[in-house]
């Protein structure tokens, strides 16, 4: 796919993930899940989710912003994989040079409201940390402190995240991450913040827990979610091998480069079993009932 500035793209009603060159897994989770249905329920052009876009051209860079009129980017990464990335780029922007002009341009699209929720914070590391052995904490730190990032992670994920799985790791961050998760229901429904991207590394798990919990708010059956979770699997096969390797460094297996089947029915009956249901939990949580009543204004017809 070649562009140069200035050139047609396609018009925003016909726009999808085809109209990019490196960004994957995207798409417009209102016709997602409008199209499942067969009715109109999530208004559309205004909740997205992708992967990474760290390797955006500056097509896709244009398209997202004059397309879909993306206004806040949600990112849900940890620290280490902005290092990760911003290592990356600066190797790319050495062995490109001028071939990507994209890497000429600043991080961040201009105009663009960027917000970093590390979604996994503090208290969800301080649990994963609880569940090492002793001689695997003394490993994790030793690593970490003399700079080894993917190794003391790797540790984690070969004793800690791998036994717990993907849709415990999932209902953990339910758990453990309450604040960063009603920092990121929050920031949908900030005065101008819509249309608005939000994306992890994949933009399957982290991400597919936000918008698990939006949909569900908005009354959408847990088989339509399960639809919109499922669609990243096909979406994210132009780099599987690729992805495969970052998590194989961390020490997980390959499924946890798929989705899982069970996720959407085991956060819903998490929900229900450990809070008494979504609202509760919501409440708890800080996202009250005039909170999910603004989000549904916005996202619901």
């Amino acid at each position: 796919m070649t562009w140069a500035p200035g050139a047609p793209v396609s018009s925003e009603a016909e726009a999808d993930d085809d109209d990019f060159d490196n960004i994957l897994n995207f798409r417009d989770v209102g016709r997602t899940v409008n199209e499942y249905v067969g009715r109109q329920l999530v208004r559309e052009g205004l909740l997205f989710r992708s992967a990474r876009l760290d390797d955006a051209t500056s097509r896709d860079r244009h398209v997202l912003k004059t397309v879909f009129g993306i206004r806040t980017v949600v990112d849900l990464r940890t620290k280490t994989e902005h290092i990760n990335a911003l290592k990356k780029r600066q190797a790319d922007a050495v062995a490109l040079g001028k071939s990507n002009a994209a890497l000429a341009e600043p991080l961040h699209i201009p105009g663009l409201q960027y917000l970093e929720i590390k979604l996994t914070g503090r208290r969800f590391e301080m649990f994963l940390l609880s569940q090492l052995s002793w001689w695997g904490l003394i490993k994790f730190l030793v690593l970490f402190l003399f700079g080894f990032r993917m190794r003391a992670i790797a540790v984690l994920g070969r004793e800690v995240m791998l036994p717990r799985g993907l849709v415990g790791l999932g209902l953990d961050t339910l758990d453990k991450s309450s604040p960063e998760i009603a920092d990121t229901l929050n920031s949908l429904i900030q005065p101008g913040a819509l249309p608005a991207l939000i994306h992890c590394t994949q933009g399957k798990d982290r991400t597919g827990i936000i918008i698990i919990l939006v949909l569900l708010v908005l009354g959408i059956s847990p088989d339509a979610i399960h639809h919109d979770y499922q669609l990243s699997d096909e979406a994210l096969l132009p780099e599987m091998e690729s992805r495969l390797a970052e998590i194989r460094e961390i020490g997980l297996t390959d499924d946890w480069g798929r989705t899982s089947k069970i996720l959407v029915a085991r956060t819903v009956e998490h929900l229900e079993v450990s809070y008494g249901g979504l609202d509760n939990y919501l409440d708890g949580i800080g996202f009250d009932h005039s909170r999910r009543e603004k989000l549904r204004e916005l996202l619901s017809y």
